[in-house]
């Protein structure tokens, strides 16, 4: 907490520098002191962390302290007159637990648990980089979007306004000026969409950073993705998953705290042994009036100081308890159960989306390629039907349909190009793997300003 408060006030100082982030790295660091879900899963560690303190403490000697002062009055039967006794008393009781199977595997359990909170944190950090990398690349697909869906309305544009003149001199039919029209006002649609798009997109980042985020790096053109060199084997990496991933892990101990509460719970059972002591000091003073005074059978209602120091065994041993505590042993044994079968599904779960991440970045190579493939064969075929327009051997729906086939194939390859990179990102999340480094080495392939290619300045798209 220290640490957050410390660097929430570096952040709050420097603020207008940090809303000037360049790059994922710096991005996500502002997500790291940011991100409420990061916080709340540090808050949760630290009170998954203090049942382990209190179970302890339970094991340590108990103390109480206590102290009384009473007063008494008492009228004799028989003798005009009455006694008043007062009584001061104070003393230290101390309980040692010496043998509570319970308590002690309670204290077994909520070390399991501390440990499932560690790698709960653990988890909640590496999915903190995975939603900071995806909502950075839905940004860089936006900017892709906005750039091709404004570059298609230019076009679209000039389509329109090329057949309009030709209709005007009796060169092109009215169809032509119909088509190229409903060509135009869909990429104004678009670009108007794609514009939205990218503000809530902007959004999303200020929602795990806190503050608006600009200056955004994006890949170069000439980006070639190759998985690395670790990610050669599936079955490897599966099997590095099922040991290493921290969420599983954290599922793991939560199994093995739900069988020590068994332990607990049949503990019921058993008898109880605790050494108890007692330190006490108590001093009592009086006094009589009427005839009482004189009385013989009254000699005197006050007496010394008196202390006490005792010390000894507790046994006590469980005889019926209603059947709760059968009850009670049924139910951590369902509690485990489901603790089991969650880990079982967790770990499929983790199988699956570890090989599919691993061939989705294996064939994630080749989709960027021919993504960028198409992208050259439709601008070709765009650049051949508007020579072949202006010399009469292509249409206007020719050239608009090609036009349409390059936007589409535009998007198509910004978005193949991001997600090879979050894939990466998620088989390293599956294998327990993602950290700063796997960070950085993703970020140094952002190279290039990424809102240089708008045509409208960031400011009036957020």
């Amino acid at each position: 907490m220290i640490r957050r408060s410390l660097v929430l006030a570096l952040a709050a100082v420097l603020s207008p520098l940090a809303a000037q982030a360049s790059d994922l790295l710096q991005v996500y660091e502002m997500a790291r002191n940011g991100d409420p879900q990061l916080a709340s899963a540090e808050s949760t560690r630290l009170y998954n962390r203090e049942g382990q303190v209190q179970a302890r403490a339970a094991l340590l000697p108990q103390l109480d302290g206590s102290a009384s002062l009473s007063r008494s009055r008492t009228e004799y039967e028989g003798i005009s007159g009455r006694a008043t006794q007062k009584t001061r008393s104070y003393g230290v009781d101390g309980t040692q637990t010496l043998f509570n199977w319970a308590q002690f595997s309670n204290l077994r359990a909520q070390k399991e648990i501390a440990k499932a909170a560690d790698f709960t944190l653990a988890s909640a950090n590496n999915d903190l980089i995975v939603r900071t990398s995806a909502a950075y690349f839905n940004v860089l697909v936006g900017i892709e979007s906005l750039t091709a869906a404004e570059t298609n309305e230019a076009a679209a544009k000039k389509q329109f306004d090329y057949a309009d003149k030709r209709l005007e001199v009796g060169l092109a039919p009215i169809t032509d000026v119909y088509e190229a029209r409903a060509e135009y006002d869909q990429a104004r649609a678009d670009a108007i969409t794609a514009r939205n798009t990218l503000k809530d997109y902007y959004q999303a980042l200020v929602e795990l950073t806190g503050q608006p985020v600009t200056g955004l790096r994006s890949l170069p053109e000439d980006f070639r993705p190759a998985v690395p060199a670790n990610y050669s084997n599936v079955d490897q990496l599966v099997s590095t998953a099922v040991a290493e991933n921290p969420a599983l892990r954290a599922q793991q101990l939560q199994v093995q705290a739900a069988e020590s509460s068994i332990s607990a719970a049949r503990a019921g059972h058993l008898p109880t042994l605790n050494l108890v002591g007692n330190l006490g000091r108590s001093t009592s003073w009086g006094s009589v009036n009427g005839a009482l005074a004189n009385s013989q059978d009254i000699n005197d209602i006050g007496g010394p100081r008196t202390d006490s120091n005792t010390i000894g065994l507790t046994l006590s041993v469980p005889i019926f308890a209603g059947g709760a505590t059968q009850s009670a042993v049924r139910q951590a044994i369902a509690q485990r159960d489901i603790e089991q079968q969650t880990f079982e599904q967790q770990k499929r779960a983790l199988d699956r989306n570890t090989r599919n991440a691993y061939q989705t970045v294996v064939a994630g190579i080749s989709e960027v390629e021919a993504r960028r493939l198409a992208v050259v064969s439709a601008q070709a075929a765009y650049d051949a039907s508007q020579v072949g327009l202006e010399v009469g051997t292509r249409t206007v729906l020719d050239v608009v349909q090609n036009q349409r086939t390059l936007f589409s194939a535009q998007l198509d390859y910004a978005q193949a190009r991001y997600n090879f990179l979050q894939n990466r990102l998620l088989l390293a999340q599956a294998t327990g793997k993602l950290d700063i480094v796997e960070l950085q080495d993703i970020n140094r392939l952002l190279t290039q300003d990424a809102e240089a290619k708008l045509q409208n300045p960031v400011n009036s798209v957020q």
